[in-house]
């Protein structure tokens, strides 16, 4: 990586740490740029204003969250070859992450963008908002392949259940936060599990 590319993935770090920790409004371009240790016309030499900071650093986190679902599924794929079976494996390597991690989950960027939409342009009200569509489309896909293969003991919308699979992470990752209980995240991950498993399963003949 270039020194000018490091450079821009530092204030990036930077800037997507002190979000998470409390919110857009309250990060400032000089607090940045005094971790960076970096001049304010060297942060503007990568980033024209705040605007397209959160740009990047929304582009950059729906990248990594498409990578760590893309690597979650295959290594299911790997493991199993039936579509639910794929589904309830990625939910319990999803969940073991979350319990590895070191400290609690240090937020979602698109939750916290939504808190604080008020400041974002238009552009990146959209970003945001594409970006949550497109793990609807990811789950519901995954949900109504099962589906040809497991028909839902109830009358169920696949967009919901998709829906349901990123506000229970959503949801956990901001009641592990209030609680300072990080177990609270793989636990939902895994009581969601067990729902998904007693929608699809067949009932034992």
């Amino acid at each position: 990586m270039r020194k000018g590319e490091a450079t821009r993935e530092r204030l990036m770090d930077i800037a997507e740490t002190a979000i998470l920790a409390k919110g857009f409004a309250a990060t400032s371009i000089e607090e940045i740029i005094a971790e960076a240790q970096i001049t304010k016309s060297g942060f503007f030499y990568h980033f024209k204003d705040k605007n397209e900071l959160a740009r990047a650093l929304l582009k950059r986190y729906v990248a990594r969250e498409d990578a760590l679902f893309d690597k979650l599924f295959a290594k299911a794929a790997d493991l199993h070859d039936d579509p639910l079976h794929i589904f309830l494996i990625s939910l319990k390597l999803l969940a073991d992450m979350m319990a590895d991690l070191p400290n609690a989950h240090p937020g979602c960027l698109i939750a916290s963008y939504c808190y604080h939409e008020r400041l974002f342009d238009a552009e990146v009200k959209e970003l945001n908002r594409q970006a949550v569509l497109k793990w609807r489309h990811r789950f519901a896909e995954a949900f109504e392949t099962i589906s040809k293969h497991y028909p839902p003991r109830d009358a169920v919308s696949t967009d919901a259940l998709a829906d349901m699979v990123s506000n229970t992470v959503e949801g956990a990752i901001i009641m592990s936060k209030a609680l300072n209980e990080p177990k609270v995240l793989a636990e939902q991950i895994l009581l969601l599990r067990s729902y998904v498993k007693l929608l699809f399963q067949p009932l034992p003949a």
